[in-house]
């Protein structure tokens, strides 16, 4: 594959020369897919342990759980990929270079919330807060990540008379080379003409769904709901935009494009567990956030001398931070040593007052 790429928006009168290596280093080629998709998960991770006591998650174990999540994500979307890929590798390494481009998001989303869920239960971090938090931090980071594909020119459409049709070497040689492959799929492509910028697209919809996210972030109605409301924008716009689409993951000897059908099943799932969710809310003020223990040994210690602390989800995060300090210098001070005070015994309290009678009132 070229590693230099003359990328022209022909409608917009604008032309680019992109070099898909970003650095070298000992003659191992660095490429921009794989920075770009780094870049994304660090803001990702950044937003998800800027905003951790907002969901009542300790942020050190969250480090563990975005962890383990993280390597099983890039882990299923790459077995999802070459499992479905048109093609046969060659080695291993093939299967296992993911330089060249080659992930299934949806493979992907699919491992880092299963076996995140997983880390969740093993590091006790409460799970339907997690999912909100963290399908929030995918929108960053599928964001920022489609600009990869844009550095690899792949994950493009078919052709557009539109002003920011896209057109370069990498998109001709790939039409050119699918031509026959796509008409037998009802799809006509002229290798020499622009394309639709797909990976645009969705970076645009993934970046303005975690504003909406972001800006209802403070009034969800349950917990889980912006996991739910994350699966929904993402699967509308996914759907429409697979549609576009030219190198789309096809299931076995099938039209049916991998990516759509799960787009569907998961708007479908998303809406009616939102639906519930929001009737079973009804009439209820915000969820309750319970505050995260940053002791868990010690909470287990104390037993009913420590109660966690709860904040509505509508409070702002310097107050979750705030009285998630509070709370937990509260627990570092309690003394598990000293002996809980007992209630008196009834016959050594001091007799309640009597409440005095109203005056009464004489007749004029």
């Amino acid at each position: 594959m070229d590693t230099v790429f003359h990328v022209e928006f022909p409608g917009l009168g604008l032309a680019f020369t992109l070099d898909r290596v970003a650095f070298s280093i000992g003659g191992f080629n660095v490429y921009w897919y794989g920075v770009l998709i780094a870049a994304g998960l660090l803001l990702a991770m950044a937003f998800a342990f800027h905003y951790s006591a907002d969901f009542g998650i300790n942020s050190d174990r969250l480090v563990d759980v975005v962890f383990i999540g993280t390597v099983m994500a890039i882990i299923c979307a790459r077995a999802c990929y070459v499992a479905m890929a048109p093609f046969e590798y060659e080695s291993i390494w093939e299967m296992l270079d993911i330089r060249e481009g080659g992930i299934a998001i949806y493979g992907g989303i699919i491992g880092a919330f299963i076996f995140g869920g997983l880390a969740a239960r093993w590091r006790k971090v409460p799970i339907l807060p997690l999912f909100d938090v963290v399908g929030m931090g995918f929108f960053i980071g599928q964001g920022i990540g489609r600009w990869g594909n844009f550095m690899n020119q792949e994950a493009f459409g078919c052709n557009t008379t539109l002003p920011w049709g896209m057109y370069s070497e990498g998109t001709y040689r790939y039409l050119t080379s699918m031509q026959q492959t796509l008409a037998a799929q009802g799809v006509t492509v002229d290798p020499s003409q622009p394309v639709h910028p797909t990976f645009l697209y969705e970076s645009l919809w993934c970046l303005f769904g975690f504003l909406v996210l972001f800006l209802y972030m403070r009034h969800r109605r349950f917990h889980g709901q912006l996991f739910l409301m994350y699966l929904t924008w993402y699967g509308l716009g996914r759907y429409w935009i697979e549609g576009l689409r030219t190198d789309s993951l096809l299931i076995g000897n099938t039209s049916l494009r991998f990516s759509q059908v799960v787009a569907l099943v998961t708007v479908a799932v998303a809406i009616v567990l939102q639906v519930y969710g929001l009737q079973k809310s009804r009439g209820r003020t915000a969820p309750l956030v319970i505050l995260a223990v940053d002791d868990l040994k010690k909470q287990k210690a104390a037993g009913d001398r420590f109660t966690p602390d709860t904040l509505p989800a509508s409070a702002g995060h310097k107050e979750f931070v705030a009285a998630t300090a509070a709370m937990n210098r509260r627990l570092k001070e309690l003394d598990l040593n000293a002996a809980p005070e007992e209630e008196a015994p009834s016959s050594e309290r001091e007799p309640a007052a009597e409440p005095e009678q109203p005056a009464e009132s004489k007749p004029e």
